[in-house]
Formats: structure tokens, C-alpha cells, sequence
């Protein structure tokens, strides 16, 4: 969002007070004011600013760069043509990736200044007709005459989470607190309300839900958004990311039925999310005694791990999509973008990695999720218990699905839904420190023990096919044996 003209005075006065330029602001008079020298200090300066952590960085024609006095300047980029383009246009073709950049003019003491604000590169460094500047001691270079500061560049650009990034710049305090649920924040902190707008800005401004902008004013970052807007789609860069549920008539989506989504950000709307797609979910009919009662086909325990774990490892960075729900008669799917950043295999064992740091801790903060990575244990635990075939993970291009099955017997599974689940029931009998055996897998499928020869049978497959190994080659009881995942 470009500077408002009210803004642009007060800019430059702050940047007038630094004794000296500092690297992500450059001041001049007249000079460097043809098209080709702009689109290189572009690139310099959004370049500095990102490896000086700065959101912007600024261009003021018209101040002395010595004395910082105001001067004046003669250029007006409004008349300043490269062959038959205008300048931007000419220096927003010639740039990549694109990067925001706007001139503003404005008078000062009956001198004409011009404020060029450019914002700071974001996932790699910013070249202008393919090659990337810097700024070194106040002066423009060429980056790769500089390895030590390029390869600084790409650590800090590297380490730029999403979280951090900016969803919507310049806004002022009072309108912060409009687009942010504010007593959300406090009250799933448990911490009590403060009694004035400071106070209420300070915890935001802690805990990196908004920070400071030059202007004075705030920006909300990402993270304050997606956890506590009231509306997601007042963030442009966000308005995707709403979590969508779906149910359909049957086992296909040839015939969608309700659609609903939700516009709230992840902790102010998550306990909604899970009420409301568990309680859209198909139930079993049981009669009782005396009265019949609708039982859940699924675990809510699995239902809210599952959101949990897609709304805080989704890939933020791919537009136009977001988590997603779909409920049909014999499944649940729950479809995040991204891939997973360890092999869907090792979900059980494997220490949690998260992709969306600064999001994944404050979801601990509130309970949401745990710290120890234990969601997909609670998953597959839950859908043991519920007895229902193995949760499923599948992995395309730029998503992943987990898809929760309504209940089957074990006559009724397909080969591949008991491999599965004999895989999954050994990783999860592994990170308890114990051995799944014949009786404990039949235990999982609800099998008696007069059919302990399928159990049986079903261990030697995974055997042959790598998923599981005997612990003891030599032990030759069937009801004796002992096996672990392979990886173990």
C-alpha cells in the first residue's frame, strides 16, 4: 500500500533527522535521475533494506545528502520516458521478481521533493535487466562483487518466515483493533483486558501480531492476521487462506450439499471449525434399551488433530488455495497446500517439523496443538480405537490429503487399507516402547482369536512388503512373534 500524501512530510523529516544516509535511504539532488540509474538504485535498496531487516527503503530527491537540507529537485518522474514507456513502466518490466515501488511529490518550504518508496525484497534478491545491486557504504555495487554479503542476502531472505511478512501496512491504532479480534487474543491467553488502547497495542506489538511502520502507524503481519482477524478477507493476500468445508450427498462430488467458510482467523475460529464439521459428520444409528441415539462415525479427537495439523503445516506461499474440508458418506478429507517436510511415513516417529514456526508456537500457546509433535499419534489412536481402517495420507503436487474412513470390517478392507493399518498399529505400538503382536493387531482390527490365521497372514505380507520386520527371526511361534517398523 503506497504512502498517503498526509504521510509523505512527516517520511522524510524522520529520515532527515539520521545524522547521516543510512543504508536503505538515499538522498539526492538532481543526479541519478535517469530511468536506467533508477531501476538500479531499486534494486539496490530493496535489496539493503530486506538484508537490514526494513520493510521499505526510501529515494528523496531534493535533499542534500551531506547536510540533509532541503534543496529541491528538478526531477519529475511523472516526465521522465525511457524510449516510449513512462518510467514505471519501463522499471517495473525490467525488474525480478517484481517488487512495489511508488513515487510521491510533495512541497516543502516552496521546494519540490520526490519520495520514492520501495519495498524490500522478499523471497530472493531483486535484479534490475538481470542483475542484482547492493548498497556498500552508502554507495551502489553489484552484488556478486560481494560474496560474503550476497550469501548474508539469501540467509536473510531464506529465513524470512511467513509469518512475519506484512498482510496490510500503514494502519492506524484505532483501526488495528477494528480488524483484529483483540479480546480473542487476551482471552485465550487467559490475560485480562487492558483498560486502555495502549495497553492493547503494546501485548499485539509483543507478541509480533502487528509492528511498527515508519509512518508511525502499525502494519499487521501476517500472523496477527491469520490467527485474529475478524475477517479474513479484509487482507488481500489472506483472503484464500479461509478454511472451506464442504459435504456432499454421497461417496462422490458429483452432488455437493452445504458449503461453508470460514472468514475468522485460525484462533479465533477454530473451536467453531471443529463443532461445526463434526457436527455435520454422517452417524451410526444404535438402539438401546429403550431409546435409539445417533453415534459418531468419527473420533472428534481425530477430527481436530487433522484440522490442526492442515491449518498450521499448510504452504502459506502457494496463492489461491487453502485448507480444506470435505465430508462425504464414507470419508472425511481434509486437503492442505504444500507438501509434507518429512516422508508421510515416518509422521509417528519422526521429531516435529514445522514449516509456519511463529504460528505453530502460539497455537501450542492456547492449546490448539502440542509442542512434542504428537497430533498423528493421537489420529491414528483414535482411529484404532474407533476401530475404523487407517488414516490415509496422499501426496500430489503442491498439496496433501489425509483422509479419514468411516467404519469397516476387517473382511470388508482392502489389502491395502490392512497394510496400512498393520503398518500404522507398529509405529504407534513402536513410540509407546512396545511390540505388536498377533493379539495385539487383532485386538486393533476386532478380530476374535479363532481367526488369528488371517492376523497372521496379514503380518507375513507386511513382512514382504517392508513395511514391518520380526524382531526375533528365529522365533517360529506364531503367537510369539514380535514386530517393529522397519525403520526401527
Amino acid at each position: 500500500m503506497p504512502f498517503l500524501d498526509n504521510q509523505i512530510v512527516s517520511i522524510i523529516q524522520e529520515a532527515r533527522a539520521f545524522e547521516k544516509e543510512t543504508p536503505w535511504i538515499e538522498f539526492k539532488v538532481n543526479h541519478a535521475a535517469t530511468p536506467l540509474e533508477i531501476g538500479e538504485y531499486i534494486s539496490a535498496l530493496s535489496n539493503t533494506a530486506a538484508l537490514y531487516n526494513k520493510t521499505h527503503a526510501l529515494m528523496i530527491w531534493g535533499i542534500d545528502d551531506e547536510t540533509h537540507e532541503i534543496r529541491g529537485t528538478e526531477f519529475r518522474p511523472a516526465q521522465t520516458r525511457q524510449g516510449n514507456q513512462s518510467l514505471e513502466l519501463f522499471i517495473g518490466t525490467q525488474l525480478e521478481p517484481q517488487v512495489q515501488f511508488y513515487f510521491h511529490e510533495v512541497v516543502i518550504d516552496d521546494c519540490t521533493l520526490i519520495l520514492l518508496e520501495i519495498h524490500a525484497a522478499n523471497a530472493s534478491p531483486v535484479k534490475f535487466r538481470g542483475i542484482d545491486y547492493i548498497r556498500i557504504d552508502s554507495h551502489k555495487k553489484k552484488l556478486k562483487d560481494f560474496p560474503d554479503t550476497e550469501r548474508e542476502l539469501w540467509a536473510t531472505l531464506g529465513r524470512k518466515a511467513f509469518e512475519s511478512m506484512i498482510a496490510l501496512e500503514d494502519i492506524p491504532a484505532d483501526f488495528v483493533l477494528r480488524l483484529l479480534n483483540y479480546p480473542a487474543y487476551f482471552d485465550l491467553l487467559s490475560m485480562d483486558l487492558p483498560n486502555d488502547k495502549a495497553g492493547m497495542i503494546d501485548a499485539l506489538l509483543a507478541d509480533r501480531m502487528i509492528i511498527k511502520n515508519i509512518t508511525g502507524n502499525y502494519n499487521i503481519t501476517n500472523l496477527g492476521a491469520i490467527l485474529f482477524a475478524h475477517d479474513l478477507s479484509a487482507f488481500p493476500s489472506l483472503e484464500r487462506k479461509a478454511l472451506r468445508v464442504i459435504q456432499y450427498s454421497d461417496h462422490t462430488r458429483l452432488y455437493a450439499g452445504k458449503e461453508r467458510v470460514f472468514k475468522s482467523g485460525y484462533a479465533v475460529g477454530f473451536e467453531n471449525c471443529v463443532t461445526y464439521v463434526y457436527d455435520n459428520l454422517p452417524s451410526n444409528e444404535v438402539m438401546g434399551r429403550a431409546l435409539r441415539k445417533n453415534i459418531p462415525m468419527y473420533p472428534e479427537l481425530a477430527i481436530r488433530e487433522s484440522l490442526a495439523n492442515a491449518l498450521i503445516h499448510q504452504n502459506f506461499f502457494l496463492h489461491g488455495t487453502g485448507v480444506m474440508v470435505e465430508i462425504f458418506s464414507d470419508r472425511v478429507e481434509i486437503t492442505n497446500p504444500g507438501t509434507p517436510l518429512i516422508e508421510t511415513n515416518r509422521f509417528l516417529d519422526y521429531p516435529p517439523i514445522s514449516r509456519n514456526e511463529q504460528l505453530a508456537a502460539f497455537m501450542r500457546r492456547i492449546g490448539v496443538c502440542e509442542e512434542r509433535g504428537s497430533g498423528f499419534d493421537k489420529i491414528v489412536h483414535a482411529t484404532e480405537v474407533y476401530q475404523l481402517p487407517a488414516p490415509e495420507i496422499m501426496v500430489y503436487e503442491n498439496m496433501t490429503r489425509l483422509t479419514l474412513f468411516s467404519p469397516r470390517t476387517f473382511s470388508k478392507m482392502s489389502k491395502a487399507d490392512r497394510l496400512r493399518a498393520c503398518y500404522l498399529h507398529a509405529c504407534l505400538r513402536r513410540v509407546q516402547r512396545e511390540y505388536m503382536t498377533n493379539a495385539s493387531l487383532r485386538e486393533r482390527f476386532a478380530v476374535p482369536s479363532r481367526n488369528s490365521a488371517m492376523i497372521s497372514r496379514l503380518l507375513s505380507e507386511s513382512c514382504e512388503e517392508g513395511l514391518v520386520k520380526l524382531v526375533d527371526e528365529a522365533e517360529t511361534a506364531a503367537r510369539s512373534r514380535r514386530y517393529i517398523p522397519y525403520w526401527a
